[in-house]
């Protein structure tokens, strides 16, 4: 309803558009990280009513007559990214950059060149589709995104196959890790804690964990990271990460933060300034220190948002240090099959992150919570029909 206005409401249900729409009956969904850059007002394009929400699961309740691999009753989770699986990208399965499933990519290309694919609850820049913080919704290509569960895992075990595990370990592998790498990442939110598992599992010797709040670090070392709180006052980020490296700097370096970085230091004081006079639109701290802390040679993975202009980036050190970068939405439907196999093998169980579970009518007062990062605040899961 507007920046730092989110209402429950009561609103008609979704219906079937097009013939390859399916109608799920949702019964977890959850708050993203991402969506606070929407309640905060950093990504343009939302109106007045629009449903939030990308990370649901739920039951088919409904198909279109051009739906095949799905019926009513069957057991979904569905990607946050829209594909529609036949054009060029989604042939390459570069999932997240799909040609034909955002209607207003006109909007996107006048911002970045060209458009990626619609994503659900995430403006109408990115196609207007109504989210899944709610009892319903429409999902269109289903035949491309939802992913059936067959075995009897419970909701919270799979939910999150939605979007922050695939993001977490697509963040881990553009890192490229080789065995016994060392790898930094910044932000032990959701994406963070799953990039960190995702690391490991790709074969990192030793992961690096940097934040500033005591229960994400104790999640992190949970999982075998060595952790770094860069609130403290006598801690320098690069400094630190020097001396973890005997002076040579991580082999990759992980942005799971994005455009609302905070720092104690003077540049955190000039982001803000420059953001609050609409001078810069994103707080690039996080991507600062990771292209200065990079080892020679080194890759830079940013799966954290960006949503428009930076400054003050080093990206001469990038180039003097012969870095590599990679970023982007998550390729969601390349991962989800693989990742929920390492789930029934019980490699991981994703539901550890989760702090809060809650309802559709406590949701306005949540955002607030997880904005502010207080009651020791993980991850956010609702009921819709509780």
């Amino acid at each position: 309803m507007g920046t730092h206005k989110i209402e429950t409401q009561t609103v008609p249900d979704p219906e079937l558009v097009n013939p390859h729409d399916a109608i799920i009956k949702i019964t977890k969904t959850a708050i993203c990280g991402s969506d606070l850059h929407l309640y905060d007002g950093f990504i343009p394009t939302m109106e007045s009513g629009d449903i939030m929400g990308h990370e649901f699961m739920g039951i088919v309740e409904e198909v279109g007559k051009d739906v095949t691999n799905l019926k009513r009753g069957d057991r979904v989770v569905v990607p946050f990214t829209i594909a529609c699986g036949n054009c060029l990208f989604c042939k390459k399965k570069l999932w997240a950059a799909c040609d034909n499933t955002n209607p207003n990519a006109h909007l996107m290309e006048a911002a970045y060149g060209y458009s990626g694919s619609g994503l659900f609850g995430y403006s109408h820049m990115m196609g207007g589709y109504a989210g899944g913080q709610a009892q319903y919704a429409r999902v269109p290509f289903a035949n491309v995104g939802p992913l059936k569960i067959e075995s009897d895992l419970p909701d919270e075990k799979v939910l999150f196959l939605s979007d922050i595990f695939p993001t977490g370990y697509q963040a881990a592998e553009n890192a490229q890790i080789l065995p016994g790498d060392t790898v930094a990442v910044w932000g032990c939110g959701p994406v963070g804690q799953f990039a960190i598992a995702s690391a490991f599992m790709l074969g990192a010797g030793r992961v690096i964990a940097i934040d500033r709040l005591p229960e994400r670090l104790a999640l992190a070392r949970s999982l075998g990271a060595v952790t770094v709180d860069y609130s403290e006052n006598d801690t320098d980020v690069l400094t630190a990460l020097k001396d973890l490296t005997g002076g040579i700097g991580p082999d990759s370096c992980i942005d799971a933060v994005g455009l609302e970085g905070h720092s104690t230091e003077l540049q955190g004081v000039y982001d803000k300034i420059k953001t609050a006079v609409m001078l810069e639109t994103d707080r690039p701290v996080v991507l600062r220190q990771a292209i200065q802390a990079i080892r020679k040679g080194g890759t830079v993975s940013v799966p954290g948002v960006y949503g428009g202009l930076l400054d003050k980036v080093p990206f001469g050190a990038a180039f003097g240090k012969g870095i590599t970068m990679k970023m982007g939405q998550t390729n969601m439907h390349s991962y989800m099959k693989p990742l929920l196999e390492r789930i029934e093998q019980n490699q991981i169980d994703p539901s550890y992150i989760i702090s809060h579970r809650i309802t559709l009518d406590q949701a306005p007062d949540m955002y607030k919570v997880w904005r502010d990062k207080k009651e020791n605040v993980t991850k956010i899961v609702i009921d819709p029909w509780a």
